[in-house]
């Protein structure tokens, strides 16, 4: 079993390259569990698992996220769940990660504590500088262009932000939102060192493959 990066304060390193978000909708037909398998085949070091009520139960949840859990261990891999620091609780998951509108990130600190990590997804420089003041551990930035996996986006908020975060933050963070393998090297001309592609990973007929290129593409 491999063992995930941990830095100086007990949290894990958050790494730099590909962000692998689960979106089992747009997967062709295969699980979140065979997707998080070749993903983790492809490379990538962290992974996500976003599924939203009621596409799944929240039994249905906990155990895909119990599989996940040890598949990721075993790797090495840091496993982060989105929204529910319960579910993340129970697996003993890496961490969580929020929205602007789900429970406020001192509170899921004292839920899941000190030695785990904590992503907030954030719009636009006042929400970075908020991040920092809550004690978020890395942040995510978008979405940088268009994107429709999610059912309530915000407007895409450009590379223009991207360059704000690389000039000021003193968190790292994930360039996420309409990145596609055709406009990766733009985000990643703008200073974009962990970036998160989701239809081109989970719905790509060869995830591990593709996720290799990109991974290699943010070397």
């Amino acid at each position: 079993m491999k063992t995930a990066q941990i830095n100086g304060s007990g949290k894990p390193v958050f790494p730099a390259g590909i962000y692998g978000i689960t979106a089992e909708k747009f997967s062709a037909g295969r699980n979140n569990v065979e997707v998080v398998e070749q993903m983790i085949a492809g490379g990538v070091r962290l992974i996500q698992y976003r599924e939203k009520r009621p596409y799944k139960s929240f039994a249905e949840m906990l155990t895909e996220c119990q599989i996940i859990r040890r598949l990721t261990r075993a790797a090495g891999v840091l496993f982060i769940i989105n929204d529910y620091p319960d579910i993340a609780q129970l697996v003993d998951a890496d961490g969580v990660h929020v929205g602007q509108d789900d429970f406020p990130v001192p509170e899921i600190r004292r839920l899941i504590g000190p030695d785990k990590l904590i992503g907030l997804s954030t719009h636009g420089p006042e929400q970075a500088a908020a991040a920092v003041e809550a004690g978020a551990d890395y942040i995510g930035v978008g979405p940088i262009f268009s994107t429709q996996t999610k059912d309530d986006v915000c407007a895409p908020v450009g590379l223009g932000y991207l360059d704000h975060v690389v000039r000021t933050s003193s968190l790292p963070f994930v360039a996420i939102g309409g990145i596609k393998e055709h406009n990766l090297s733009q985000v990643l001309a703008h200073g974009a060192k962990t970036v998160c592609l989701v239809t081109e990973i989970v719905g790509a007929p060869d995830i591990a493959a593709t996720a290799r290129r990109l991974q290699a593409a943010c070397r």
